[in-house]
């Protein structure tokens, strides 16, 4: 349901945790007030996971606009200032509605993205073995006081980052950060939504939600993905694509796969809703469904 007030001409961005309902109540304000939709989600924009990222169906494209979904390839290393860059070359086409369970690309929309420079190959290759050897404890040593007091310590991948920027630059990623331009979209120039899921009400629906996806496919995709697999791809990152990959090279069981998947999803979820709760403290909250 279309929260109450809501503005019929600015832009909408819509927050919220894995199988919260963004994507439906994003396709419900565009169908009734227009523009299109834009993904803002780090693995949505990925060509080979459309049923595992819970992609909108090609008859949900066909009926609205959808922009940013599916036309990045797998071994690409796309980036958030990526992202924003194809958001501004879209802001003059339509009323846009932004949507998506990244909180990074709709915190940088709103707040503005530091201009760091792009980390060289061999140092992310020197961080991916790190961080696959169990390493983000030697990169979190590294790191200075102001950045460790910003970044989640406890998510290997925001440690990396923070561990590359410093090798890259010499510079701290907090240095950088506080160096951040004005932002693309400031948060009053926007209806900003953030879907308040509780944990009882969420769960459930992941579970049900997974066992949707394996009946569209999930399983055939990650067959399609099983010859180049590469878990260092960020593309790879998509929750349950492991845990199918190992089932089918015998590793485990499909209900092993499908239990590890939930759960995993559940975790997500879980750093999703406190991430939301930390950075968007300003969004309009509003109960899935109403």
């Amino acid at each position: 349901m279309i929260p109450v007030g809501l503005s019929r001409e600015r832009p909408v961005l819509i927050a919220g945790p894995t199988a919260s309902g963004k994507s439906a109540l994003a396709m419900e304000i565009a169908a009734r007030d227009g523009g299109m939709i834009v993904n803002a989600d780090a693995l949505q924009v990925y060509a080979n996971w459309g049923v595992l990222s819970a992609r909108p169906t090609p008859e949900d494209e066909a009926r609205l606009p959808h922009r940013l979904y599916g036309h990045i390839a797998p071994d690409h290393a796309y980036s958030v200032g990526e992202w924003l860059r194809e958001v501004a070359r879209l802001m003059p086409d339509a009323r846009q509605v932004i949507v998506g369970g990244t909180g990074l690309y709709l915190s940088a929309l709103t707040e503005g993205l530091a201009e760091i420079p792009p980390v060289p190959p061999e140092v992310r290759t020197q961080a991916d073995a790190l961080r696959l050897d169990g390493g983000a404890a030697a990169m979190l040593r590294d790191l200075d006081p102001l950045t460790l007091s910003r970044i989640d310590q406890a998510n290997p991948m925001r440690v990396q980052r923070a561990w590359e920027v410093w090798q890259a630059t010499g510079r701290g990623l907090a240095h950088w950060q506080d160096e951040t331009p004005a932002p693309l979209l400031a948060r009053d120039a926007a209806e900003c939504l953030v879907l308040d899921a509780p944990k009882d009400w969420l769960t459930p629906r992941i579970d049900r939600r997974f066992d949707a996806m394996l009946r569209k496919g999930a399983l055939e995709e990650a067959r399609a993905n099983l010859a180049d697999w590469d878990p260092a791809r960020p593309s790879s990152r998509a929750i349950g694509a492991a845990e199918l990959i190992a089932h089918l090279r015998g590793e485990t069981t499909l209900a092993e796969a499908r239990e590890a998947a939930t759960i995993a999803t559940r975790q997500f979820a879980k750093r999703q809703r406190t991430w939301f709760r930390s950075r968007m403290k300003d969004w309009r909250p509003i109960s899935p469904g109403g």
